[in-house]
Formats: structure tokens, sequence, C-alpha cells
């Protein structure tokens, strides 16, 4: 994979998580990856997408993860959020305020000013600050991601399955068998990635390797409908990634 190629998918995977549009994604990709480049010098193809956790859909970051990081929790950051007025001046302002008037990482800039605006009644559970709901689960399996993609494509391992949820399993055996699909997509390092539209909803499965021969399995569906939607979709996903582990055991 070529740096360009992998450096869209990094920025790709940030908007998806952010909401942001690609240009923003982009040049908040940039700038961080120079901070991380002054500190430690890394390839580019070490970099992993911050791939959404289902708890962090809830939420973002916990606090306990945020006074890891920053120093601080949430009173802190919510307190400097509203002497800043940020529900009035908005999200992006909000989140490039922690930024660079505080010098919190990007990544936790957009979590913060989230779990802010929900903790003021601006934004829902699960919607992003882009009014767009969704939704993540997640599963880590004793498999390889090799494994987990022919468990999800071949015919026969197809009928273990079948207990996921009929709507769920259609629409993903349609777009993993169209003629233009191109299938999960697998960097040399064993990250892979799949992304279809699913009734004007868009879904995107991750293979993240863990040590000791694990992969983690995290199905990210955004564009919902509303907190609704978000519940049927959270239960239809974790049935799948539930069976997709009794599957391969």
């Amino acid at each position: 994979m070529t740096r360009a190629r992998a450096l869209k998918q990094v920025i790709r995977a940030r908007a998806a998580r952010t909401g942001e549009r690609y240009t923003t994604a982009r040049r908040h990709e940039l700038e961080d990856s120079q901070q991380r480049s002054v500190a430690q010098p890394r390839a580019l193809a070490e970099l992993q997408p911050r791939i959404p956790s289902a708890a962090g859909s809830k939420g973002g970051p916990s606090d306990a993860s945020t006074i890891a990081k920053t120093g601080h929790g949430f009173d802190h950051w919510f307190a400097i959020l509203d002497r800043f007025d940020a529900v009035k001046k908005g999200h992006t302002a909000a989140a490039q305020h922690l930024r660079q008037g505080h010098h919190v990482d990007g990544w936790y800039a957009q979590g913060i000013t989230l779990a802010y605006e929900r903790a003021r009644g601006v934004r829902a559970a699960n919607q992003r600050f882009d009014g767009v709901f969704e939704v993540s689960a997640s599963k880590v399996i004793a498999a390889d991601a090799a494994a987990v993609i022919k468990a999800l494509t071949d015919p026969r391992r197809r009928r273990r399955l079948s207990g996921a949820g009929a709507e769920l399993l259609e629409a993903l055996w349609a777009a993993l068998d169209s003629p233009a699909s191109k299938g999960f997509v697998v960097r040399p390092d064993g990250l892979g990635r799949f992304r279809y539209q699913w009734d004007g909803t868009t879904v995107q499965l991750y293979l993240l390797p863990k040590p000791g021969g694990k992969v983690s399995v995290v199905a990210t569906n955004a564009k919902l409908e509303g907190p609704a939607m978000v519940e049927e979709r959270r239960a239809q996903w974790r049935a799948l990634l539930n069976a997709l582990a009794a599957s391969l055991t």
C-alpha cells in the first residue's frame, strides 16, 4: 500500500468517527501526525485508524481515560467550555478551543466536546455533532482476520450465523456478494475494513489484530434515524458478532 493511500484510509476513518468533512479531518490528521513525528518518528503504515468502541459510541472517551490523557477530567474541561460559551459558539469552535488554547489532542478535543454537548442537553447520546446518529458494537474473537473473512464469505460457514437476524444478514451478504464489491481490504499489518450501504445507512466493519492470534471485529453503523434505530441496530450487530465468535470456536 502506498503512503498516500494509507493516509487516505486514516483520514476517512477519522472523518467517519468524528463527522468532520474530509478536508477538515485531513488537516487535523496531518497536524497530529506532525506532532507525533516530532515526539517520536513513526512510519505511517504503523498508524491505525482510531476505531470507536461500543462504549465510545455512547459518550466518547471516559472520564478516566480523559484524566490519563489530558491530566484533567470532564468537570475541568466542561468548566472551560462553559466559560468559552461553547453551547452558543458551536462544536467546531469548542473543539478548536480545546486543541489550540489548551493543547488537547484532536481526538480527545472532539470526544470531550461531544460529551459536554450531551451533558448540556445540546446533543443526544450516539448523536454526532453533525446531527447524525450512529452506533458501534465490537467483539474480540479467538481467530485471525482470514478466518473471520472466510466465516462471512463462505456460503457453508454462513449457515452458522443464521440466528443473527435475517435483515442484517441479507444486507451484509448482498453487499459482500455484489459484483461491484471489493470485499474486505486487508493491509499488510492485518488491519481490515469493509464498507457498504444498508437501507440508507452506512456500515463499516473493521478487523483489528490483537495479541495471541485474536482479532477485534468492530461494526459501526452510521446515518441512523434516531435513538430507537440506534438500539435496534445495536442489538442486531451484537447478535451477529456473538454468533460469529461462536462459529469460530
